[in-house]
């Protein structure tokens, strides 16, 4: 048996079968789209697409266009993390705000950040400071991205900005936190499919973080 159909061509197909491909086995009405923010990050979420069965199809944030990406016909899209703000992001403030209403859309740190500030609200200096390679027990609703997790569970921490608590818009429900408060996932309240997560799966310091890219997975079969 094949897993999803994610390898619609590219020249930048990143990705191998095998691992736990097993639990994704549903056909995909489309590729999954990787929206690179010039990060080494991006390639272990491919691996964990890749382990998972999939073949992504990654493009850097400023290699094509929205219009390009949509004729493309994605099942869903993942938007990764990066440095600097949202407004250093290419495309990916974009991808939210225009595709997010049909489209299944997946941030990871940064690519959470511009979840929140597509929605209505503000990313700030995260009020612990600097936190690069650090875990955190995480907190969650066990919903969406976050069934079938640990409660809480230890998660890598690599950002120093983050969906300021004050501002967090209506449209979107706080799905995880750390113990001070400290938003660490969101999902929107009418677009189910719109999720992200501050903190980062695919690092080896998160437990059982591939659990959350098999359940993005599951979300689009």
């Amino acid at each position: 048996m094949s897993g999803p159909a994610c390898n619609a061509p590219s020249s930048s197909l990143l990705g191998t079968r095998g691992g736990d491909g097993a639990s994704a086995r549903s056909s995909l009405s489309g590729p999954i789209v990787v929206v690179d923010n010039y990060d080494s990050f991006t390639y272990n979420l491919c691996q964990y697409l890749g382990d998972l069965g999939c073949e992504p199809l990654v493009f850097k944030n400023d290699e094509k266009t929205v219009e390009e990406i949509t004729a493309l016909k994605p099942a869903g899209v993942l938007v990764s993390p990066g440095p600097g703000t949202p407004e250093d992001s290419g495309i990916s403030l974009q991808i939210v705000h225009e595709l997010s209403p049909t489209i299944p859309v997946f941030g990871v740190c940064m690519g959470h950040q511009c979840i929140g500030q597509a929605f209505g609200g503000k990313v700030v200096r995260a009020p612990c400071g600097v936190m690069h390679g650090k875990t955190s027990p995480v907190f969650h609703t066990g919903e969406g991205l976050l069934q079938g997790l640990d409660n809480p569970f230890l998660a890598a921490r690599y950002h120093s900005l983050v969906i300021d608590k004050a501002s967090c818009p209506a449209d979107l429900e706080v799905t995880a936190w750390t113990e001070d408060g400290t938003i660490m996932g969101v999902r929107h309240k009418q677009l189910p499919h719109v999720q992200g997560v501050q903190f980062h799966p695919e690092s080896i310091i998160t437990n059982n973080g591939i659990a959350i890219v098999r359940n993005f997975i599951s979300m689009l079969c």
